[in-house]
Parts: structure tokens; sequence; C-alpha cells
């Protein structure tokens, strides 16, 4: 396996979360939604630039459209995979600009572990510059999950 090359140092990021998922869905069907579905998920359809390597670097975007009449919001997000275990782990940074990680490189550390006929998902992000960052990512990550868990059951 590759080793991850310039891995972030957090150490002077504290600001950490965990979150826990049951989904309905294999730990192989949420593995492949982590390296190479983001558009079925997350991701705008059409923004996803990604390789499931250690070390490949990638790019998607998500939108938001807060209100009808308000324009729809673009948020970029880039990173690079540091470590892959086949339908146990995926282990990526995670930048993204204000309102989201303020544009530090922080690590998503996903372990899918077998739950009967489904998975327990636990996440892992870390690295947070502030605990500004780390509670807005609190209270979405538990939403994107879901939607997640929806739609990789369809």
């Amino acid at each position: 396996m590759s080793e991850p090359i310039c891995p972030p140092n957090l150490s002077g990021r504290p600001f950490d979360l965990t979150v826990t998922h049951d989904m309905t869905a294999s730990p192989a069907v949420l593995y492949g939604a982590w390296t190479e579905q983001f558009d079925r998920w997350f991701a705008a359809p059409g923004t996803v630039l990604m390789k499931a390597e250690v070390n490949a670097v990638f790019f998607f975007e998500t939108q938001y459209k807060p209100e009808p009449d308000c324009e729809v919001q673009r948020h970029p997000h880039y990173g690079r995979f540091l470590r892959l275990d086949p339908n146990h782990l995926v282990e990526l940074t995670w930048v993204t600009g204000a309102g989201g990680t303020k544009g530090a490189e922080t690590v998503v550390t996903v372990e899918f572990n077998p739950q009967g006929t489904g998975t327990q998902l636990h996440l892992t992000h870390a690295g947070f510059p502030d605990a500004e960052a780390r509670d807005g990512h609190a209270q979405t990550w538990p939403l994107v999950l879901a939607q997640l868990n929806q739609r990789m059951a369809d």
C-alpha cells in the first residue's frame, strides 16, 4: 500500500468531531460512494474530479440554494487520499473555504464496519482551525450521512 506524502500536521488544530451512523448499504457500496460516486450522494453532478489512489488529489463542488429566490451557493471542496483500504476505510484531506474548514487542510477518516446486512459507518473529522468550524461540521455531517444512506440504498 502506498504511503501518503506530506500528511497534514494537525497538532496545532486540535478541534475534531466523530459521527456514527447505521447504514443500510454494505461496506463495499459505501466504499464506492466515497471513492467513485461522490456525485450520486454529495457533490453536484458534473463537478467531480477524483481518482481513488493514495496521494491522488480530488475536487468537487456542492451547491446549495437556501431559498427559492436566492442564487445557488457554490462550495468547492479539495483534498487528496491519504489511506484506502477497500471496503474498510477511506481517509482523505478535506479543504473548503469560508463557512467550512476556512482553508485548513483537515482530515476525514471513514470506517465501514459490517453490521447485519448493513454497515455501521464511523466518521472522524479532525484538524479544524477553531470550534466554530468544527461545530458547523458537527451539525452538517449527520445530515450528509443520512443523505448518503438514503441515496445509496436506492
